[in-house]
């Protein structure tokens, strides 16, 4: 019996390889996420203009914990768990951080290493789900949102940031006819992203996108930061070896041709949405819930 072989996404995350690049990353991440805690801090911003007194906050993809400190400093009395795929970078967080190792000793906070793709946590169990930077590295987006919906208690938040599509644009137009491989993930539209919120139950998403762009003196700058904070091409399509002599001549000589006021430019399309838990209309077993008024 002839056996079917199903080609494999060339833009599937290899979640293995992504683990061991942010665990070995872990140690050079704060001195190089100058991107990712800016994005957090726009972030908590937003949180001003929400009301919201949490008593669990999930932290999916809590890294080295700079964005769960700021969370826990806005909510103090809140229970915190902090998740992330990499063990690497929940052992710098504990291990770097006074702060992390006095709020993690106690018995309200907790540290899991689990992917976000399959969350070990028990269902309507979650007052908000904070998300940075994370969800891009999902390979089925659309059941990741269906599952924080799944954790979140009726009336819970999901405020999360991902990339979107223009991101690293000017890399992908660098690698362009240099060879066959992948040198990018591949991002969602934040249109559809919106689109998928509603599709797995959250009211009234809110969408909006903004670019930010970091400069460098060279090509090596770029590709440096990317792996020292352990964002490194993780599709299946990517390249097993290394670039040959020709290939890097030619990737310098594209991105230089971009070069602007000096610099090359690497430009990230910063894509943030929050949505809530509505109350269902339905009960467990199918009937409708009416809300009535009425005075007696």
């Amino acid at each position: 019996m002839a056996k079917r072989f199903e080609k494999m996404n060339e833009f599937e995350i290899d979640k293995k390889q992504m683990r061991r690049a942010f665990s070995r990353a872990a140690t050079s991440y704060d001195a190089t996420a100058v991107l990712q805690r800016e994005v957090c801090g726009r972030m908590l911003e937003r949180l001003e203009y929400i009301k919201l007194k949490p008593s669990r906050i999930l932290d999916v993809g809590s890294g080295t914990g700079w964005g769960t400190r700021q969370l826990m400093a806005k909510y103090p009395t809140a229970q915190m768990i902090a998740l992330d795929i990499a063990m690497g970078m929940l052992r710098t967080a504990r291990g770097s951080s006074s702060w992390w190792q006095k709020i993690f000793s106690k018995e309200k906070s907790v540290v899991i290493c689990a992917d976000v793709e399959a969350l070990p946590i028990a269902s309507n169990s979650l007052d908000m789900v904070w998300s940075n930077l994370t969800v891009q590295w999902c390979n089925d987006l659309p059941a990741t949102i269906v599952d924080l919906h799944r954790v979140l208690k009726v009336e819970g938040l999901l405020m999360f940031s991902t990339f979107g599509p223009d991101t690293l644009k000017e890399l992908r137009l660098a690698f362009h006819g240099v060879d066959a491989h992948n040198h990018t993930n591949r991002f969602a539209d934040m249109h559809d992203i919106g689109d998928m919120l509603s599709h797995g139950g959250f009211a009234e998403p809110v969408m909006d996108m903004e670019y930010l762009t970091l400069t460098y003196d060279d090509v090596r700058g770029v590709l440096h930061d990317l792996k020292a904070i352990g964002a490194n091409n993780a599709t299946a399509g990517r390249g097993q070896g290394l670039m040959g002599k020709n290939a890097w001549k030619m990737l310098v000589e594209n991105y230089e041709g971009l070069r602007r006021d000096g610099k090359l430019p690497a430009t990230y399309e910063v894509i943030y949405g929050h949505a809530w838990k509505p109350v269902p209309k339905k009960t467990a077993d199918g009937r409708a819930i009416i809300k009535t008024s009425f005075k007696l």
